[in-house]
């Protein structure tokens, strides 16, 4: 038998319950019943996949992250989900965006942990 991934986790040196609820909004999916802030581990359900789960360390990040989410906008379109990331806490790293209206947005959450948004 195989693995299964059970959990993406995210480093914080901030509160985790802040940067779980960034990605509650943003996805739109719940923080665990059972996690409240000050928590130094907090958990994201996702319905469908391994959950996001937000750990508290001491060490800041110090490069790009090796691994990133590629998001798709669903009913809005790549401009409107920036926006609203934006308006979430989270910042415009580098625009991608092709003429052609191919491309994607890299961005940044609360914590500097990038991703990228794409065309819908």
């Amino acid at each position: 038998m195989n693995p299964t991934i059970r959990h993406i986790t995210f480093d914080c040196t901030g509160e985790p319950y802040e940067l779980a609820r960034f990605w509650s909004a943003f996805l739109g999916h719940p923080i665990s019943d059972i996690d409240k802030p000050g928590d130094d581990e907090v958990l994201l359900e996702l319905p469908d996949g391994p959950g996001l789960l937000f750990v508290r360390v001491e060490e800041a990040k110090k490069a790009k992250n090796r691994i990133h989410f590629d998001l798709v906008p669903t009913g809005r379109t790549r401009s409107e989900e920036v926006e609203r990331a934006v308006s979430l806490g989270a910042r415009i790293l580098t625009d991608r965006t092709l003429p052609n209206g191919r491309g994607w947005v890299v961005m940044a959450d609360p914590e500097g942990n990038e991703f990228c948004v794409e065309r819908g």
